[in-house]
């Protein structure tokens, strides 16, 4: 092979081995693009996937928030449920000078037109000094200024002279409207004036107007109540009987707490229990009520209200018609009297309404179950008498025909159907009453008895025997005097109602009728003739424990004081009217009781019975069974017997019960069964007594 083709060869090796090489850099560097393609492939899924779970907790935190708002929200407005009635007594009272307009007048604000229009400056219209104008030049120059200035002296007297026309018509406007406007003021107050004039006049129109502008005006109630009212006012009674709209169920939230749940991306409603939604609607309703008593008496700046007639009802559907309807949730008659000696902001709202004021509030509302107004705003009318004044009638002194007819009134004023069977005094039927009410109405059958004394256990059975014979559906029993336990004893659970002498006069007067015991009787159980009989509480249980029964005097739950515990130890209180016996068969343990004579502050007497510990140190009330309390009087007649709670394994001291007075003097009793562990020790320290 020649030298040539050798050194062709070589070129071509060469260029060969430099094409590898180009090719091998160009695959290393398509090796390495696609390695860093990759990588930043990779490094953005990473940042995507942190981006991602970034926001999935930014999310989940969001959403983790929002739960907790709501439910914060949720805490605030059944805080805000719960607190209505002491929020709303800290609201200020409504007052008659609010219904007064000031006599103040916007003043004349005319704006603009108040500044009158500059006049033009001759000085800026003279020829600039050092002119170079002569001559005919200045002379024109200077015309030309003066033209210049009067034409626009006459445009701006011609603007001045529309302004002061402007503000001529304008002031006319405001001086008709100012006019019409303190008219209208002064019109509007010398209303209120006669109104407020009517008001203390005791005009049945004023009243309402005025005590219905008093609620629609209070600042008590929270975003969402109702505010609809229909009232009417009964000037001799010095009563408002008022209707008032309630708030509904849904006002209670029905949720309790609200969670996210980020599996499934949902929240999720924790209900609230039934139970206590519905205890919380009870006392929202009951807490209501109490408002509108505390605005309507906190406005009585002229003292014309005596008491209030207040009916609470929901706008509801009336199952057999179909039709809208209105159904009553709670009812009261509140004395101002009583009412005034309620401190609200710390009350239990439905003990206040249904045991302080005798109201009525339904144990269901959220089943709309009605109670039954005593009465209503369309009953007022007629020719109605006031009570409590001197020219009322002796009820003592009455004859018993217009007593009869009296009470038969009564029971017509309270809805029924009533006559007189004018059979006075002969122990039988003396009025016939109808109760049109479909379900809880039917016969009644009344006695009337005007007694100075105590109405004897006797006159109650004769009653119900009175009952059984007419196929009545109740007895009603009506006295001038009271009623002993005994009789409270023997009506209870029996379809038997008795109204004492305080209750009676009370009823006249809700229902606009006359009547007074007596020209100085004092109120309850002391203004009988005679000496208040005792009565005796027998004891007697099953089982061989041994115990020691005791009674305490107390207002309330607390003990008037230490000497009123009545045991073993202090067998009598200070004025004996409560006194230890020794038990005699069939009793195993007694005490005497003179209810009338108890302390006048003293409305409870409770009997316990606990473990004695130096007969039984190890034993407790298990074996404390088959209890029950004999009622007798002073000759040792049984009146009746009350039960009272078995004993429960490891206690050893035992509530049996307490005698409740009631309104009108008389005396209930309630049963107990509340338990102690740590025996009489503890049970007395329940009622304020401290043990050393």
């Amino acid at each position: 092979m020649s030298r040539r083709s050798h050194g062709l060869m070589a070129i071509w090796a060469e260029a060969q081995r430099q094409q590898q090489r180009q090719q091998e850099a160009q695959r290393r560097a398509r090796a390495q693009q696609q390695r860093d393609q990759e990588r930043q492939a990779r490094d953005a899924e990473r940042a995507m996937a942190r981006m991602h779970r970034e926001r999935q907790a930014a999310y989940r935190q969001q959403r983790e928030a929002d739960a907790r708002r709501r439910t914060e929200e949720l805490d605030s407005r059944v805080a805000a449920l719960t607190g209505l009635l002491a929020e709303g007594c800290r609201a200020p009272a409504f007052s008659p000078d609010a219904l007064l307009r000031p006599e103040r007048i916007e003043e004349f604000a005319p704006g603009a037109l108040a500044t009158p229009v500059p006049m033009p400056d001759p000085a800026r219209y003279q020829a600039p000094p050092g002119s170079w104008q002569v001559g005919v030049h200045r002379d024109r120059a200077q015309g030309e200024a003066r033209a210049r200035y009067e034409q626009d002296w006459y445009a701006a007297q011609a603007a001045e002279s529309r302004r002061q026309s402007q503000l001529a018509a304008y002031r006319q406007q405001y001086d008709q409207w100012a006019a019409g406007t303190l008219a209208g003021i002064r019109q509007h107050n010398t209303g209120i004036t006669e109104l407020l004039s009517g008001l203390r006049d005791g005009d049945p129109d004023a009243a309402v107007e005025y005590f219905s502008a008093a609620l629609y005006s209070s600042t008590a109630w929270p975003e969402g109540f109702p505010r609809q009212v229909t009232a009417a006012y009964d000037p001799a009674a010095r009563q408002l009987v008022l209707d008032w709209e309630l708030p509904a169920y849904d006002i209670v939230p029905a949720a309790k707490y609200i969670r996210y749940m980020p599996s499934v991306d949902q929240e999720k409603q924790t209900a609230r229990p039934a139970a206590q939604r519905r205890a919380l609607y009870r006392d929202v309703l009951a807490q209501s009520v109490l408002l509108v008593l505390r605005d309507l008496f906190a406005a009585d700046t002229y003292g014309t209200l005596d008491s209030v007639a207040l009916n609470g009802f929901v706008d509801d559907v009336d199952p057999v018609t179909g039709r809208p309807a209105q159904v009553y949730l709670a009812t009261v008659m509140a004395a101002r009297s009583a009412f005034d000696t309620f401190h609200l902001a710390q009350v239990s709202a439905v003990e206040c309404l249904t045991e302080g004021l005798r109201g009525q509030l339904a144990a269901r509302p959220d089943q709309r179950t009605p109670v039954r107004p005593a009465r209503l705003p369309g009953d007022v009318g007629g020719e109605i008498v006031a009570h409590g004044t001197d020219g009322e009638p002796d009820l003592y002194e009455m004859d018993p025909i217009a007593f009869e007819n009296l009470i038969a009134e009564l029971f017509r004023a309270m809805g029924m159907q009533a006559v007189t069977t004018q059979r006075s005094g002969d122990g039988g039927v003396d009025v016939d009453a109808l109760d049109p009410d479909p379900i809880r109405g039917g016969k009644i059958v009344v006695q009337v008895k005007r007694y100075r004394h105590t109405v004897p256990p006797t006159a109650v059975r004769d009653l119900y025997g009175t009952v059984q014979a007419e196929g009545a559906n109740k007895g009603v029993l009506v006295t001038t005097s009271r009623f002993g336990p005994g009789s409270h004893t023997f009506a209870n659970g029996k379809p038997l109602s008795l109204i004492a002498g305080s209750e009676l006069v009370d009823l006249l007067g809700r229902y606009g009728l006359r009547g007074r015991l007596g020209a100085d009787a004092p109120a309850g159980p002391a203004a009988a003739d005679e000496a208040p009989d005792h009565n005796v509480l027998g004891m007697n249980w099953s089982g061989p424990v041994a115990l020691d029964v005791c009674a305490l005097v107390c207002k309330g739950t607390s003990v008037l004081s230490e000497d009123h515990f009545v045991f073993y130890n202090n067998p009598r209180n200070p004025d004996g009217s409560v006194r230890m016996l020794p038990g005699f068969a069939p009793d195993r343990a007694a005490m005497q009781v003179r209810f009338e004579a108890l302390p006048p502050d003293a409305d409870r007497l409770v009997l316990v019975a606990a473990i004695d510990p130096q007969v039984n140190p190890d034993a407790d009330l298990s074996g404390f069974t088959d209890a029950r309390i004999r009622l007798l009087d002073a000759s040792g007649e049984e009146l009746g017997q009350l039960e009272v709670s078995e004993g429960r394994p490891g206690e050893t001291a035992l509530v049996l019960g307490s005698f409740r007075q009631r309104a009108g003097g008389d005396w209930d009793f309630v049963g107990g069964g509340k338990g102690f562990p740590g025996g009489l020790e503890a049970l007395v320290q329940e009622y304020g007594i401290e043990v050393a």
